[in-house]
């Protein structure tokens, strides 16, 4: 190649170069945008496990290949191992919801609330072999919200709230329809919608629910996701 044709082939090789990696930023761009604009929907079932309840929110879950986060009351897991056990094989994010659900003994002092954390985590690890690293305050919490929730964090907690719900406990003697409703209502336009049902025994309408919730979620586009 002749001397006076090597400036033209560094200037097109440096414009090459150029253009690839423009190319590479801006995909990046695209795909962080994408990922901030995607919407998702996280179902949330607290106050679980019971036997039927629990039983076919996983059978719906597993149908539908969704995962979803379980928020347990451990002593209500005697009696319950196969199902607690079974919310972890199937790939669900197990979490600590509380030991006894008494809002007074688990607020009592801080001690009170890590010590009732604590015991529901050992619980679910005893069970299934997982340390649950999720938590959601009974109740939803008290006026004293943000320390505890330090505590927890400082803890090894990430404290999960919720923006949404299906209307299980507000609702009383609500059916499936008014439950799909509710959800509906509450999740509003939110993007990132984290929603409250309940898998305890008295709750047959929220699994009866969960399939058309399911179904309307989808169809506006969201994605699943569990914690």
């Amino acid at each position: 190649m002749q001397k006076k044709y090597l400036p033209v082939l560094f200037a097109v090789l440096a414009l090459t170069a150029l253009a690839v990696l423009v190319g590479m930023r801006t995909a990046r761009a695209q795909t962080v945008f994408s990922y901030a604009e995607e919407k998702t929907v996280y179902l949330t079932f607290d106050d679980g496990p019971s036997t039927v309840v629990t039983g076919r929110i996983l059978d719906t879950l597993q149908e539908e290949n969704i995962k979803a986060t379980f928020f347990i009351v451990s002593d209500r897991v005697r009696g319950r191992e196969n199902t607690l056990r079974r919310i972890a094989a199937e790939g669900h994010t197990l979490g600590v919801h509380s030991a006894t659900h008494d809002y007074r003994a688990i607020y009592a002092s801080d001690e009170a609330l890590l010590s009732d954390a604590d015991t529901c985590a050992a619980v679910i690890e005893h069970v299934t072999g997982i340390t649950p690293r999720v938590y959601r305050f009974p109740g939803g919490g008290t006026a004293d919200f943000a320390r505890q929730k330090q505590l927890l964090t400082e803890r090894g907690y990430r404290v999960v709230r919720w923006n949404a719900v299906c209307g299980d406990e507000e609702i009383a003697h609500a059916d499936a329809a008014q439950l799909v409703a509710e959800s509906i209502r509450t999740a509003g336009q939110r993007k990132s919608v984290v929603l409250l049902l309940h898998d305890s025994a008295p709750h047959k309408a929220t699994a009866e629910a969960l399939p058309d919730i399911i179904r309307y979620f989808r169809e506006q586009g969201y994605r699943f996701a569990a914690f």
